[in-house]
């Protein structure tokens, strides 16, 4: 099966790409909570080395008046204009386990062109499995671990770690169809949504990012080194105990908030959050691990192990 040459464009010579890795999804758009997507991609790029295997057209996918590039102007002239960005890379995690990275934004067209793409790409490759997370807006109290909703084909992870599981219907992302195909096929695929606190919903919430790394853990095996959002969370979340400490009208609805969750859950035959505060690793069990999977793991990157 080709793959569109209008629609992406890829390095030459083109990058070594093992067999049988995992492909981790993250694309910004429709709903993003907390920031929670648009953090996670600027963690995985920035703090993860990554090598482009594809560069997806913007002119051919985005729409550059909803969502308008960024151009750095200084006193008299233009500086700089930055593009959006949607790429479809190798990366390693903080053990350097290699695994599959497609992040960036939503395309706003060309929906099944780019998702045909991407599992043609996932054929070519071999790719073991398929973790993808977004993030919606819910009333749950921002003291109390962030719980998720788990969709797809892996369903021992929906059973351990969905704590709500709707029968609705809702706008789809891209995110979506990808998953849908994926599972008509007989994949293995997980999605992760994200409940995040409504009421921070409009801020970057830096714990909505750690448990969005922590569900891709769950998924993959893969590790991530979090320290520094660990503790940007942590004065995070000590601003918003301020505000809440300092408004009567806060702290009701926040106890309101605990109340209904702690009911909700404690009435649930459903599966139990992922994040728990204390629960991810430091730097020195980060060593720990290492040194664990250097001993158990040869290299092996060229061994195929194909969707299935």
């Amino acid at each position: 099966m080709s793959l569109s040459a209008s629609l992406f464009e890829s390095p030459e010579p083109s990058p070594h790409v093992p067999q049988g890795l995992p492909l981790v999804i993250a694309l910004t758009g429709f709903t993003d909570a907390g920031g929670t997507v648009s953090q996670l991609v600027d963690y995985l790029r920035g703090e993860l080395g990554h090598e482009v295997i594809a560069s997806y057209r913007n002119d051919v996918l985005l729409d550059y008046r909803a969502r308008r590039p960024l151009i750095s102007f200084d006193s008299d002239h233009l500086t700089a204009y930055i593009p959006p960005r949607l790429e479809l890379s190798t990366a390693h995690d903080s053990l350097g386990q290699p695994f599959l990275l497609l992040a960036g934004y939503e395309p706003d067209f060309g929906w099944e062109a780019f998702v045909q793409s991407v599992l043609t790409f996932a054929e070519r490759y071999g790719v073991s499995h398929v973790t993808w997370v977004h993030a919606i807006p819910m009333p749950v109290p921002h003291t109390r671990p962030l719980g998720t909703t788990v969709s797809g084909t892996r369903k021992d992870l929906a059973e351990a770690h969905s704590v709500w599981k709707p029968h609705t219907q809702i706008p789809a992302t891209v995110g979506h169809l990808i998953e849908y195909r994926f599972a008509q096929q007989g994949d293995k695929v997980a999605g992760f949504a994200l409940l995040v606190p409504h009421y921070l919903g409009d801020t970057e919430y830096p714990g909505a990012t750690l448990a969005a790394l922590d569900s891709i853990t769950v998924a993959t095996d893969l590790v991530f080194a979090v320290d520094d959002l660990r503790e940007e969370n942590r004065e995070y979340l000590e601003k918003v105990s301020e505000q809440v400490a300092g408004s009567e009208e806060l702290t009701r609805m926040l106890e309101n908030l605990e109340e209904r969750h702690d009911a909700y859950m404690a009435g649930s035959t459903l599966g139990t959050p992922i994040l728990h505060a204390g629960d991810l690793p430091s730097a020195d069990e980060l060593a720990a691990e290492l040194e664990r999977f250097l001993a158990n793991h040869p290299g092996d990157d060229d061994k195929r192990n194909p969707l299935q």
